[in-house]
């Protein structure tokens, strides 16, 4: 079993695009948003992924990943996943012997630019870079499964 560790927070400014490097779009949806697990498809550039997640106990939860055929991806996004979709594009950027990867969203979503760090343990030192805000790791209103039910669009 896999253990996600990961902190989020909310991109101040746009001096965090000088140091990424090329997005790769992203686009996903939900089989189910359930509040004890989450089972999504994801698009990655040219990569399919099928993901389930436990529900987070602190800044932990399980996590369990598959490559699957793109072709398949496509259909279950198009005829089976909640809408609406994620659609966002991820920078990675490298600090500090950490990979921050930052999703700036579109469609529903459109206006919101995150940044998410995973972490060996729940209390591991992290240097916040200047283009870091407010931290937002407890706050499910962030979690890209509850943007489906409520889009950011709508707050």
């Amino acid at each position: 079993m896999g253990i996600e560790i990961e902190r989020k927070f909310l991109v101040a400014g746009d001096d965090w695009r000088a140091v990424a490097g090329d997005g790769v779009p992203y686009r996903q949806g939900y089989l189910a948003t359930e509040p004890e697990r989450n089972v999504r498809v994801r698009l990655e550039g040219e990569r399919a992924k099928l993901n389930l997640k436990s529900k987070a106990k602190g800044l932990s939860r399980a996590e369990f990943e598959y490559e699957i055929p793109r072709e398949e991806a496509e259909q279950i996004l198009d005829g089976l996943c909640l809408r609406p979709l994620i659609e966002k594009t991820r920078y990675k950027v490298h600090r500090g012997g950490l990979v921050w990867e930052i999703d700036e969203f579109f469609g529903d979503n459109a206006g919101l630019v995150v940044a998410e760090v995973e972490l060996e343990s729940e209390d591991q030192e992290v240097d916040l870079p200047p283009w870091v805000g407010e931290e937002v790791s407890h706050d499910h209103r962030y979690k890209n499964a509850n943007l489906v039910s409520r889009p950011f669009s709508t707050w």
